[in-house]
């Protein structure tokens, strides 16, 4: 849900899938009832839509990527382009949920208002996302390239990871009871670091050549593969996730 990055679709699916595989914990959660609307905030290729449908929920999903709604719409959900930070629903949904989104969303007050509008009273609001140390090692070896590298410009993070207690605040700032919050370290296991970042650091180096993006990455993985590679377990990435769940008491916007 970058403005930046470019999604693929099938990319994502054969690269990234165990970003779906490992949030069913989080539509556990959700715990989706019969006839409720539930929005899917960033749904990606609508594979957590669908399962949410099978609880005989009505899904609405909404992603910035138009590669990525055609995928949802093909699995036959009502799915359309749309920014977090731009949603235009007022009172009419039961739950939003949102999975691997909210880390891209650099306006987290404003999208956590607009979740508020978009939600019915004691409407409930479901997610995970990148929370603080999220990543670490990536986004450190990634800044020590682009240092070293001035022709390669400034390094824009396009993350923001926040604390527990800061995303807790926000919320409770804008008519939300916080049922509960929590930051979960989850070691995550990839394929290989340069398939990571041709999907998720893509609109990091859109603007380098494509000799400087294939050394971006060469330096990169050299700098990963001591902290986070063994020959035992592979490539393994150092996730942190922020799970929640709370109510909309009150409209404060």
């Amino acid at each position: 849900m970058s403005d930046t990055n470019t999604w693929s679709a099938d990319k994502y699916n054969k690269h990234a899938g165990f970003v779906s595989n490992l949030a069913f914990p989080v539509v556990e959660l959700l715990d989706p009832q019969e006839n409720e609307k539930i929005l899917d905030l960033g749904c990606g290729d609508g594979t957590l839509a669908v399962e949410i449908e099978k609880y005989k929920s009505k899904v609405t999903a909404v992603d910035l990527s138009e590669n990525m709604v055609e995928k949802t719409k093909e699995k036959g959900i009502d799915a359309s382009v749309m920014s977090a930070a731009e949603l235009i629903y007022e009172n009419e949904f039961d739950a939003v949920f949102s999975n691997a989104v909210l880390h891209w969303v650099k306006e987290a007050d404003v999208t956590v208002k607009k979740i508020a509008r978009s939600l019915k009273s004691e409407g409930r609001f479901i997610a995970e996302f990148g929370g603080y140390g999220n990543i670490k090692y990536l986004t450190d070896a990634m800044e020590e390239v682009f240092h070293k590298h001035k022709e390669f410009g400034s390094f824009n993070n396009p993350w923001s990871f926040p604390k527990e207690d800061e995303y807790k605040q926000l919320l409770q700032e804008n008519g939300f009871k916080v049922e509960y919050i929590e930051l979960i370290p989850r070691p995550t296991n990839i394929d290989d670091i340069s398939n990571w970042l041709d999907i998720f650091a893509n609109g990091i180096v859109s603007h380098l050549t494509q000799e400087q993006q294939r050394q971006f990455k060469t330096e990169v993985r050299e700098i990963l593969k001591p902290q986070i590679y063994t020959e035992e377990n592979g490539w393994v990435a150092d996730y942190v996730r922020l799970r929640l769940k709370a109510h909309k008491q009150h409209d404060n916007i």
